[in-house]
């Protein structure tokens, strides 16, 4: 039969290991979480450093207020829920087998990791590599492999940093845990309690039979927990990959530097995570809920997926200044899509080009100057109207088009703004106009092609276009487009033909 080996990860205190991990600037204070609804909130959770300054479990805010240095934050819920979610997908980087196993204010899974061997090395090997993992994404844990699935649980959760269990051993690594590790009822906690039970090994080594009958048959699987030979029906979950990052604000923050200083460390995690497999970010979306309710969101699309925290975070930074929030913001959630990089191989002596990157942050910085409408690629509208086109961000199109064939053609060049005319008719064609102290004769003119439309609203046209062959007084050509404007009664010179 196939050996069983089980590893898991334990996270204590996770509501402040969640409040803090993006906040580098918490990780060296004391921190406590506050829980419950004024005035009546109380500690929930505690890091080391508030542990070594007198902070414990359950104090009220009074009494939390009262150490010195103490940092109180709310607890964020829709934050811990986030954050759970990176902590099962960096955990599913190791084992695609992982059961939930979470209680209280602590997150922790544990991994099938029998077979994995050959791809992470020895179990001690393999610990170290999940650590650090965690510690990357700022999650400080306990890890404990065992072949039984509840003895590795019971260890991570009372043994700090790794604990690697041999087998037939697990007796002897459980005996020192205290009898509340297995959560018990309040009446057999106080029997175990006056019968002067207080450990997993003194559990251990009591009588099966008159234990049963005095506790009935629960005390069996008691028992068997406490001996680390407990057997367990494995249930795995299949954690969804969703790139997305929390982070609410005990304060409301105005200043958009204060945005951007928390939005750059969550942007890590995100460029991070789609790292390990082997992906890039191909959007960005910056949701902030502001004060009041109202919700207010950037989306951010680079012209190619990328890994560069910078660049991605100079975007960021661009598209919040082109487009901040009206209020203050109170939650900040960052979301990317993901996308697979493209590689470009380039010839030994090409030229070498400028990186897409540049071309996004050259287009950041031209809309907050011009205006967003005045920047990007020309796109044709399905309508008739003049200046019938929208401006589209640039992006590379992957799919290939055949060549047209090469035949002759005009080039229309378009003048911005159009220049005013003095046109001189003779049976309703122009024969001549005049722009400025210019004078032109006309030799052909080919028309009228009238166009006209949106009568119902502001925007309404209707003109008469002319394609017209003319000579200055020097006897230089031109071709040259004149427009009749119907409803202003003006002409005007709209396009020369090149």
């Amino acid at each position: 039969m196939t050996r069983t080996l089980y590893a898991c990860i334990y996270a204590a205190e996770f509501p402040a290991q969640t409040l803090v991990r993006l906040r580098p600037e918490l990780r060296a204070e004391p921190v406590a979480v506050l829980d419950g609804i004024a005035p009546e909130e109380t500690v929930c959770s505690i890091n080391a450093h508030a542990r070594r300054r007198g902070a414990d479990i359950h104090l009220t805010k009074l009494e939390a207020e009262a150490i010195a240095g103490l940092h109180l934050l709310r607890r964020s819920i829709a934050g811990e829920s986030a954050a759970r979610t990176v902590f099962l997908e960096c955990a599913a980087n190791f084992s695609p087998r992982i059961e939930d196993v979470s209680t209280g204010t602590a997150c922790a899974c544990v991994l099938d990791i029998a077979g994995t061997e050959s791809l992470f090395g020895p179990p001690d090997k393999l610990t170290q590599r999940i650590r650090t993992a965690m510690l990357s994404a700022a999650f400080h844990t306990s890890i404990a492999v065992s072949e039984n699935f509840h003895c590795a649980r019971l260890k991570a959760a009372h043994a700090r940093g790794v604990s690697l269990v041999p087998a037939g051993e697990e007796a002897g690594a459980l005996a020192s845990l205290p009898i509340q590790a297995l959560h018990l009822d309040e009446d057999s906690t106080e029997t175990f309690a006056l019968w002067g039970i207080r450990s997993l090994g003194q559990l251990a080594v009591l009588p099966q039979h008159e234990l049963v009958a005095r506790c009935g048959q629960q005390a069996t699987a008691w028992r068997e927990l406490a001996m680390g030979v407990y057997a367990h029906t494995f249930q795995p979950i299949g954690p969804a990959f969703q790139l997305s990052e929390f982070c609410e604000f005990e304060t409301p923050i105005e200043q958009i530097d204060s945005l951007i200083f928390v939005g750059a460390r969550m942007l890590e995690c995100l460029v991070a995570r789609a790292s390990v497999r082997a992906l890039s970010l191909a959007s960005l979306t910056a949701e902030m809920t502001l004060e009041g309710g109202k919700v207010h969101r950037c989306v951010l699309r680079p012209a190619l997926p990328s890994t560069d925290r910078k660049f991605l975070l100079k975007l960021l930074q661009l598209e919040i200044a082109a487009h901040p929030p009206q209020a203050a913001v109170i939650a900040f959630v960052l979301s990317a899509e993901a996308g697979q990089s493209s590689q470009v191989q380039l010839g030994l002596f090409a030229p070498q080009t400028p990186e897409p990157s540049r071309l996004d942050v050259t287009m950041a910085r031209l809309k907050n100057l011009v205006g967003e409408d005045r920047v990007g690629s020309a796109v044709l509208l399905d309508a008739h109207a003049p200046e019938n086109f929208r401006m589209k961000n640039f992006g590379l199109d992957n799919t290939a088009t055949a060549p047209a064939a090469a035949h002759p053609r005009w080039t229309l060049r378009r003048l911005r703004p159009p220049v005013p005319l003095r046109v001189t008719l003779e049976s309703s064609l122009p024969v001549s106009f005049r722009d400025r102290d210019k004078r032109y004769a006309v030799k052909e003119a080919f028309g009228p092609w009238t166009t006209s439309g949106c009568w119902w609203s502001m925007g309404r046209w209707n003109v008469e276009e002319w394609d017209v062959l003319a000579e200055t007084d020097l006897g230089a050509p031109i071709a040259c487009l004149l427009v009749f404007d119907r409803q202003k009664k003006d002409w005007r010179l709209e396009a020369y033909y090149d």
